[in-house]
């Protein structure tokens, strides 16, 4: 390894000239630029780069923000990371990803890491199922700026990022009353599930709103899951009872594209055409679900645009920690929008 004073050497200047130039220290507006130059060339040709970590001990800095995420393998993340990491590589900050695998103990031994690591901020992509929402407050009383996407706890110290789930369902229930569907089944996410009650709660709202009746036979739950892929097992198996039911319905608006990637499913193997025979909506667009067959009808969650403003809520919470300026907890609801595709279509 290439040290400072091997590039004195190499550059005639003595080791602390070299320091002061190399780590830009408020002493180098005194060194002549002729002198900078020298020194930065004989750095360049040998190779030089700082010790990183020793600076970050001296200045108390490591541009490390820290992203924890509920299952790497779950599709819903994708595109949310690709903003997150977007945004934090514009920022100047390194991304410290670890994934918790809907562990608590993993969950709590990672965050412990991470803050033994100095990171300067937090991103949490959360899961209901092993969210430590004691944890998390307190971890929101430190100085590390903090923001959940997925999740909102409501508090002065945590920030977050959620999606308009109220407003998502009323697209969803608008979108295939428009195309004439008065027989709707749904499959609704896990009753523990912060997401599951508000969509319902639009649901029921517009079906009010139209004298649209909901038969309680063609309504059922998903089942609390750790596993990602769980959902599409389980639309499957749910649509399956459905059609047993020998209940009548021509739409089904899935909890989420897995969900309904499984509902399709179960539809072609019981020889049920979509959307021909029976129209089939999701929710989030997951990258599967413009490649799916037929393409997957959904309501597209903005998850880049979450992740991007997640870091920003993060990155302005470091400056004002910087700046000894008070930090406040931000909370920020986006919008939903439908995106039309070929498992909907008219009567």
């Amino acid at each position: 390894m290439v040290t400072i004073r091997d590039v004195a050497k190499a550059s005639g200047f003595s080791s602390t000239t070299v320091s002061i130039v190399l780590n830009n220290a408020p002493l180098a507006r005194y060194i002549p630029p002729i002198t900078k130059k020298k020194i930065e060339t004989a750095a360049k040709k040998l190779g030089y780069r700082p010790n990183l970590f020793a600076r970050s001990l001296r200045s108390k800095r490591s541009h490390t923000v820290g992203v924890m995420v509920f299952d790497m393998t779950d599709p819903y993340c994708t595109r949310i990371l690709r903003g997150i990491e977007n945004s934090l590589y514009q920022s100047n900050f390194l991304p410290l990803l670890t994934d918790v695998h809907n562990e608590r103990s993993r969950f709590e031994r990672y965050l412990e890491m991470m803050l033994d690591r100095r990171i300067e901020g937090l991103v949490i992509l959360a899961n209901w199922l092993f969210l430590d929402i004691n944890l998390i407050a307190d971890l929101g009383k430190s100085s590390i700026p903090t923001a959940l996407i997925g999740c909102e706890l409501r508090t002065h110290s945590v920030s977050s990022v959620t999606v308009d789930n109220e407003l998502g369902g009323r697209v969803a229930m608008e979108h295939l009353y428009s195309l004439g569907h008065r027989k709707i089944a749904f499959i609704r996410g896990p009753k523990s599930l912060s997401d599951s009650s508000p969509r319902w709660k639009a649901v029921h709202s517009f079906a009010h709103s139209k004298g649209l009746d909901l038969d309680s036979r063609l309504i059922l739950d998903l089942p609390e899951s750790r596993e990602p892929i769980s959902s599409f097992d389980a639309g499957y198996k749910l649509t399956e009872e459905l059609i047993k039911r020998r209940r009548s319905f021509t739409a089904i608006m899935a909890f989420d594209d897995m969900t309904a990637f499984g509902a399709i499913r179960a539809l072609s193997k019981a020889e049920i055409r979509v959307p021909e025979q029976c129209s089939v909506i999701g929710f989030d667009d997951v990258v599967p679900a413009a490649l799916y067959t037929p393409s997957l009808t959904t309501v597209r969650q903005p998850m880049e645009a979450m992740g991007s403003l997640a870091v920003s809520i993060v990155v302005d919470g470091i400056n004002s920690v910087l700046e000894n300026r008070e930090v406040a907890a931000v909370h920020h609801q986006v919008a939903p929008e439908l995106v039309v595709r070929e498992s909907t279509r008219s009567l």
